[in-house]
């Protein structure tokens, strides 16, 4: 007796389906080899953004990219074959088309193709930073308060928010830390901000002013030259690099005085500076000044006794030298002193 049963036909392949992903803070075009194999090898690329930074990159390379948004059940179709199909994601359609993805493949009624991310380009870290220079330039632009602040007048904030990161560290508050650090941050990239106008009309005074334009030229003459973030950020790296010849020279350093010793000798290079004196802020707090100053004397060589006369002050400078000689910070050794004294208060009357 023969089976003339039909053998079932062989599965057809369902194909695959590529989600392309790269990150908008990497420069268009800069994709991982992954991702140009893949583009090149598919058989179908699609974008729907017809704006898309990476558009004319692609064209570039010759691979061809139709403008087309089909929704979950076209795009599996258009996988049938075993064929592959790349979507690079730019717009808000791109959800509806991954949750409707997810929906055919739990209904369990189709026979779903492969479905893959694939990111085409990483964040480096500090990437973030990038977003943050973005937001700010526009803050600056549009923003009514914002527009119109100055170096001078946003003195007061920068003392305000390192205050505030001070508080933060000494308290051990991992969350304020990180929301303090991040306000310290905004004065810095607030301030280059507006340093980049420096010569131009600032954000938020373009009207009226014609009267004092020509004082204003003047004053911009005699001004210092503008200079932006990357400047800021620049000079950072080249002064980490210089004060760092343990790290990126031929320096050896064993211990952190050593490392303390390169620092010095180097910013000494750099500053050229007249008296060990120069370059300390006179306007930070009061302990903080006479241990800076009591200790520049120190490391300098200079033999000048502490100048003896009548009042807390005189006794006060005596205490902060004697601090700073013992390696405590007497600025910090205050504080912490203070905080137990207000815990002490606090107690005696009987708040929690």
């Amino acid at each position: 007796m023969t089976d003339h049963t039909a053998e079932p036909a062989p599965a057809e392949p369902a194909g695959r389906i590529v989600l392309l992903t790269a990150s908008h803070r990497v420069a268009p075009g800069l994709l991982s080899w992954p991702a140009w194999q893949t583009l090149h090898a598919a058989d179908l690329v699609l974008c729907a953004d017809p704006d898309h930074p990476q558009l004319p990159y692609l064209r570039e390379a010759g691979v061809e990219v139709v403008r087309d948004a089909p929704d979950a059940h076209a795009l599996v179709e258009a996988c049938a074959g075993g064929r592959t199909v790349v979507v690079i994601p730019g717009g808000e359609g791109d959800q509806r088309l991954t949750d409707g993805l997810a929906r055919l493949a739990g209904s369990g009624r189709v026979s779903m193709p492969d479905l893959e991310l694939l990111p085409g380009s990483y964040d480096l870290p500090g990437a973030r930073l990038l977003d943050l220079v973005q937001v700010m330039d526009r803050v600056r632009r549009e923003c009514p308060w914002t527009s119109r602040q100055t170096h001078e007048g946003l003195v007061k904030y920068a003392i305000e928010e390192a205050y505030e990161l001070v508080e933060a560290i000494e308290d051990g508050d991992r969350a304020a830390l990180r929301e303090e650090l991040g306000d310290v941050l905004l004065q810095v990239f607030f301030h280059a901000r507006i340093a980049e106008e420096a010569g131009s009309v600032p954000a938020g005074e373009q009207e009226g002013e014609e009267e004092g334009e020509e004082e204003g030229e003047e004053e911009g003459e005699e001004g210092d030259e503008a200079f932006s973030i990357d400047d800021v950020a620049g000079d950072l790296v080249d002064k980490l690099i210089r004060r760092h010849p343990h790290v990126f020279g031929d320096a050896k350093a064993e211990s952190p005085e050593d490392v303390n010793a390169h620092w010095q000798a180097t910013k000494a290079v750099e500053k050229q500076r007249e008296s060990v004196t120069d370059g300390i802020p006179l306007a930070q707090p009061g302990l903080a000044l006479a241990a800076k100053l009591a200790g520049r004397a120190r490391t300098g060589g200079i033999g000048v006794e502490l100048p003896r006369g009548e009042g807390v002050g005189y006794e006060l400078l005596a205490l902060a030298a004697r601090a700073e000689a013992a390696g405590t910070d007497p600025e910090t050794a205050l504080r912490a002193a203070a905080r137990a004294y207000r815990d002490a208060i606090r107690a005696a009357e009987g708040v929690a």
